[in-house]
């Protein structure tokens, strides 16, 4: 290290806000270790203010990261560098000491599970990036909790950040400030460093004043240390650490260690004519209508949806035996595109107050627009793109980016679970897995057992989406919809869920696996979906109560004739939507043990192998 340097880093910036005095030991050490390596001008300690927000808010609007949206009440919109857009999955490592640790060891090629890096490679990475990567700007402090603070099921990270704009999202995402310090005293809480890369004075201007460093973008956890450290990207699941990072990634690793899950899953309350309720946990990959799903308006009468969350669930059995659930998020974090009226109306009754939009194109009245968003626009109004240009629908390309977003308070939305921020969680009596198959696979079934579903989850497939870089419509295997969020070797997490079965006194949810999206030969969709699948989800709500019929097949039972409430629905094809072909499933039963074998190759579980080879000879039957 050059000498100038180390003279440097023994000087501790200014504090411009808050005490560090008054932080407990290890909060303050984390601190100002971090400060003296990354040499920021000032430190300012979040206090998580209405009056806080709004310096962050008027430093971003002076810096030029975000304009008022003056159609809205308190909505901003940021625009970022176009190569800063998503999640990176090829820079988003996980260190251990041992490769296994955090992926099998595939039978060929690369894991496909997660990334490793080994200890030494990331020390490197480390001390080429983050030494001086502050310089002239201020580090900001944010405390957060992620879930209710001070619940049993909740925990506390501490996340170091370089941006003002990572300050105001997480402080819609997470509950932040100076009561999570008050809720920390001296217990333990996850170490959260981020920084955009971009030190001052620029050695080139900025593209959108978005600072960011994609060259050496990476975004590494340390589970043994409780560690996240994130480089050069400004981006939500890059940067909001408590997101992705921690509630997933090292989420799981928790779990395992403590016994509970950290999972990819909404959680949702219906609650039947005669005023019967039940939650239910359901995991979906990207772009499969997750957050439609959690705030759908159900067709069917007298039945009522509410929302507890739409992305991650933590989940732990109670001394009962019941499985509890809270959200650990305290916002919305959605996909713009395709979010209108139509498809979600109590997203749309959420974000237009109090809300960060990112990359989503803007009219000239001062308000937003995206595809599918299924508004005319006035006459006279006019539309800018995300990257900044005059666009008209024939352009023929979107106005919007297909991964743009919304960050919004989760109180907002009016159908938020009266139980949403309970200490002890909702208790969940079924799980439903998910994804996007235009072929083969049915309207919904029912596994005949735990083990049965947690294979079921395993064997997960769906069709690409974007809030990755992978381009094209393929069909992905995303086992659990966790695929870029394991925390640990898929294997080990695998016979985690199964070890569930062995708790005492454990009442399992049913677990069952729906397909909206198949589509008939002409490619059209063979069951209308959004506020519809309420009628899949009242037989799945019977079902628990023992009271709905379902037939046994080869892949699970499926409702019988008439046990789908179809009232009302013209021209569904009950046939087609429940064919189970014996040429299709032959060829799926193929395709997941080759991604068995390979990818998760000497740590699957025996029992999933079991189930495998159970499915195999079902088909056969056929």
């Amino acid at each position: 290290m050059p000498p100038q340097l180390k003279a440097e880093m023994n000087v501790m910036p200014k504090v411009v806000q808050g005490d560090l005095e008054s932080l407990p030991p290890e909060a303050r050490d984390f601190i100002e270790t971090n400060a003296k390596l990354c040499q920021p001008e000032n430190i300012h300690i979040c206090d998580g203010s209405e009056e806080e927000n709004k310096k962050i808010l008027d430093i971003m609007v002076e810096q030029g990261m975000i304009k008022k949206l003056s159609k809205y009440e308190n909505c901003w919109l940021a625009l970022t560098d176009p190569r800063d857009v998503a999640r990176v999955e090829s820079k988003t490592v996980i260190i251990t000491q041992e490769q296994r640790d955090t992926t099998p060891m595939p039978k060929t090629g690369t894991s496909q599970l997660g990334r490793w890096m080994s200890e030494e490679d990331f020390e490197k990475a480390f001390n080429t990036r983050f030494p001086g990567c502050m310089k002239g700007r201020t580090m900001y402090v944010i405390p957060f909790s992620m879930g209710p603070i001070g619940s049993p099921l909740s925990k506390i990270g501490i996340e170091l950040t370089d941006s003002p704009y990572v300050v105001a999202s997480m402080r819609i995402m997470t509950r932040m400030g100076t009561d999570v310090l008050k809720a920390l005293g001296n217990g333990e809480f996850v170490k959260c460093l981020h920084s955009v890369g971009c030190p001052l004075p620029l050695k080139e201007p900025l593209i959108n004043n978005w600072p960011c460093n994609p060259e050496l973008t990476l975004i590494a956890h340390l589970p043994d240390r409780r560690e996240i450290i994130s480089f050069g990207s400004g981006y939500g699941g890059n940067s909001l650490l408590g997101k992705k990072c921690f509630a997933l990634r090292i989420a799981s690793r928790l779990a395992k260690e403590e016994g509970w899950l950290a999972e990819h899953m909404l959680i949702l309350g219906i609650t039947n004519p005669e005023g019967k309720k039940k939650y239910f946990a359901a995991a979906f990959p990207s772009a499969c209508g997750k957050t439609n799903l959690a705030m759908m308006n159900p067709t069917l009468p007298g039945w009522k949806i509410e929302c507890v969350g739409d992305d991650i669930a933590w989940m732990k059995f109670d001394e009962q035996g019941n499985l509890r659930a809270i959200n650990p998020e305290n916002g919305f974090f959605g996909v713009a595109p395709g979010t209108s009226v139509k498809t979600n109306p109590n997203a749309i009754k959420t974000i237009f107050k109090n809300t960060i939009f990112t990359n989503v194109a803007e009219t000239s009245d001062g308000g937003v627009y995206w595809e599918g968003i299924d508004e005319p626009l006035t006459p006279g109004v006019t539309v800018t793109s995300w990257k900044n240009k005059d666009w008209t629908p024939d352009n023929g390309e979107p106005c919007a980016h297909p991964n743009s977003r919304f960050c919004s308070p989760a109180k907002q939305c009016p159908i938020m679970d009266p139980a949403w921020e309970s200490p002890e969680g909702v208790p969940i009596e079924g799980i439903i897995f998910g994804g996007r198959r235009p072929a083969g696979v049915p309207l919904v079934y029912e596994a005949f057992n735990w083990k049965h579903g947690v294979f079921i989850g395993a064997a997960m497939r769906s069709e690409a989406t974007a809030a990755a870089e992978h381009k094209g419509k393929i069909i992905m295997h995303d086992p659990f919809a966790m695929r870029p969020f394991f925390g640990y070797n898929f294997g080990k997490y695998l016979a985690h869920w199964l070890s569930m079965a062995q708790r005492p006194a454990a009442k399992l949810p049913r677990i069952f696996h729906v397909n909206w999206f198949r589509k008939d030969s002409q490619g059209k969709f063979l069951w209308p979906g959004f506020g519809e699948n309420s009628r899949v989800l009242e037989w799945m709500f019977n079902r628990i109560e023992g009271k709905a019929s379902a037939k046994p097949t080869a892949i699970g039972y499926i409702p019988t004739d008439s046990a789908l409430n179809l009232k009302g629905l013209k021209d569904v094809n009950l046939t087609e939507l429940f064919d189970i072909s014996k040429e299709f499933w032959e060829k799926e039963v193929e395709e997941i043990k080759q991604y068995f074998e390979v990818q998760v190759n000497a740590d699957l579980p025996y029992e999933i192998e079991r189930e495998l080879l159970a499915l195999e000879m079902r088909i056969k039957q056929l």
